[in-house]
């Protein structure tokens, strides 16, 4: 009889723990003290604890209501103790593994089902094993299978349903529009029919991701405006999701505040006064928190290929062909050139397609057996690593801020707050 055998899509990252018989030394490294002690060959994802939790302070500050961190965007232990350290108390969960990992974690943690098609077994787990009571839907068949899954111990009329809502296509780096969400009319019915069985009823959307447009908060928030006046019954939730930006070294993002006040403004305009106010912040809060240090394996043109790509960490620089700042770090010392090219980078399996076009600008003189420092990837880095071609092992480290280091996520931190 065969055995069948699960495993992760990719090996865990691995987590230096010193020896006994090693010298003691004082932890966090920065980066390029790190690189010039192990020299890694492999991939090493560097987590800044004191940048995720300063930005995390300044969006809890900021924003007027709950902000639930978007699990999915990096669910490193180490970045929600961070996140938890600056004030996010809210959790965004999409599946049965991220909510017993925040649960798990955070014993008193608001958690949330954010995903509007969950399994049934899904369900039932959230409610009754990790005391989940809010559950987002998008349909009358999830809303029917949301209530028959809690029915049999939802006795004390815990259930709290929030809607989502279809948004028209926006300009947003990352459209979120085609896959979830109920259109207007089916909204306006769903309210209704959700209404008696919600001892909280939220309507929720989404502006896509990356979207440098504090405007397009101000028009969703009308959108939802109309269907909740419509539909006519109370809303005590209204969640304006993600989607606000960070800086790449190609866009620079309104400041924070900016946003915050579209925000406010269009809740405001809503006449919802014992309504709560939600968002789902997921790179806004992490992408400046980490980074990737990888290898030069070689070099040709200007054209680099390292050990890591679009099957690893850098998936977004491919597909989506976001680029990143980048650094070079040359432990041993010596000159650098001070003129810069713009490279193309290529990952470490066979795929052609494993291609980073950039272009990202390095020193000249750059070469094999040199070291990348890639930032701004503590969003939709590490947990977008596959075992494809069985390039699945990296590392990661808990790391301190090092201001001077040019690149450093530290700037972006403070142009993101300013």
């Amino acid at each position: 009889m065969s055995s069948l055998r699960v495993r992760s899509a990719v090996s865990p990252l691995r987590r230096h723990f010193r020896d006994q018989s090693e010298p003691a030394v004082a932890r966090p490294l920065t980066v390029d003290a790190l690189v010039a002690e192990l020299r890694p060959e492999e991939p090493v994802h560097c987590i800044r604890p004191d940048v995720l939790k300063s930005t995390a302070s300044e969006f809890v500050q900021s924003f007027p209501g709950d902000v639930l961190y978007a699990v999915k965007c990096n669910p490193d232990p180490a970045v929600l103790r961070a996140l938890w350290a600056g004030g996010v108390r809210h959790f965004d969960c999409a599946s049965p593994n991220e909510v017993a990992l925040v649960r798990h974690m955070f014993p008193d943690a608001a958690i949330h089902f954010m995903h509007p098609i969950k399994a049934r077994g899904a369900i039932r787990e959230a409610w009754a094993r990790h005391d989940v009571r809010d559950f987002v839907f998008d349909s009358a068949a999830e809303l029917t299978k949301i209530v028959n899954e809690v029915a049999a111990t939802n006795v004390d009329g815990e259930l709290g349903l929030v809607l989502r809502l279809a948004l028209p296509k926006g300009g947003a780096v990352l459209d979120l529009s085609g896959k979830f969400g109920a259109a207007d009319d089916e909204a306006v019915a769903l309210l209704r029919a959700a209404r008696p069985y919600a001892v909280r009823l939220g309507i929720a959307f989404h502006v896509g991701s990356q979207c440098l447009d504090p405007l397009a908060w101000r028009r969703a928030l009308q959108i939802a405006g109309n269907v909740i006046a419509e539909a006519g019954v109370t809303i005590d939730i209204v969640d304006v999701g993600g989607g606000f930006p960070v800086a790449y070294p190609d866009v620079e993002p309104p400041p924070l505040g900016a946003f915050m006040a579209e925000i406010e403004d269009g809740f405001e305009r809503l006449g919802l006064p014992n309504a709560r106010l939600w968002a789902e912040p997921g790179r806004a809060l992490v992408a400046a928190g980490g980074s990737v240090v990888v290898q030069v394996q070689a070099r040709r043109g200007d054209a680099l290929y390292i050990n890591d790509g679009v099957y690893g960490s850098l998936a977004d620089a491919g597909t989506l062909g976001f680029r990143y700042p980048a650094r070079l770090i040359r432990p041993n010392g010596g000159d650098v050139a001070t003129a810069e090219t713009g490279f193309s980078l290529f990952g470490p399996t066979c795929d052609s397609a494993d291609a980073m076009r950039g272009p990202f600008f390095l020193p000249d003189d750059i070469r094999e057996g040199d070291w990348i420092e890639i930032d701004q990837l503590g969003a939709y880095g590490a947990c977008l690593r596959t075992g494809f071609n069985g390039f699945d092992r990296a590392r990661i480290e808990e790391v301190a801020s090092a201001p001077a280091e040019t690149g450093s996520p530290v700037a972006f931190v403070q142009a993101l707050a300013a």
